[in-house]
């Protein structure tokens, strides 16, 4: 019953929080990177991350029918590959936003070929080197599940992904509505 009130709070407060659903390029004045939570504080991107990290381990947990054996050491493996995944799109982000201020629509009309070239073999490398490390990290979470708790995982995955865009959306539709009014 305890997780089920946690996961309605972390429901509840993600539905609130409009800002933080947007692209953050797309984000503008002092709460920008930031949503609004239902009391009217706001909260930084880096809550909705450990809220959504909270949330995906309590479903876990439920999901897969851990063992209190299995629990920690799958709580440890879980928060890596998600570190994993979120520096990889990070770096990603980063190589990109150089590569739209060479050749996007607003960058010179003559692009230094060189830097072009550098920044696209560094993305590629990055995407080689993200994907071996997140594998490196599904293994470890792996080495702890038997086959029908890893089957199950990766049915997790794709539900909470799915919950996760909704969930975004909800927050993004009630952002325009409030902002409407």
């Amino acid at each position: 019953m305890p997780h089920r009130i946690l996961l309605l709070v972390i429901t509840a407060t993600l539905a609130t929080t409009p800002v933080a659903a947007q692209d953050p390029e797309q984000r503008e004045g002092p709460v920008a990177g930031r949503g609004a939570r239902a009391n009217g504080t706001v909260m930084s991107a880096g809550e909705v991350v450990n809220m959504l990290d909270a949330y995906a381990l309590v479903q876990a947990q439920e999901t897969l029918q851990l063992t209190d054996a299995q629990y920690p050491t799958f709580v440890t493996r879980l928060k890596k590959l998600h570190e994993t995944r979120r520096r990889g799109q990070q770096e990603r982000i980063r190589i990109l936003r150089e590569l739209r201020q060479l050749a996007g629509p607003q960058a010179p009309a003559q692009a230094d070929e060189n830097a072009l070239r550098n920044n696209l073999k560094a993305l590629r490398e990055h995407d080689a080197r993200t994907a071996e490390e997140t594998a490196k990290a599904y293994d470890a979470v792996d080495e702890i599940l038997d086959l029908r708790q890893q089957a199950r995982f990766r049915l997790f995955e794709e539900r909470l992904e799915a919950r996760k865009i909704d969930l975004l959306m909800r927050a993004r539709q009630g952002a325009a509505r409030g902002g409407k009014q």
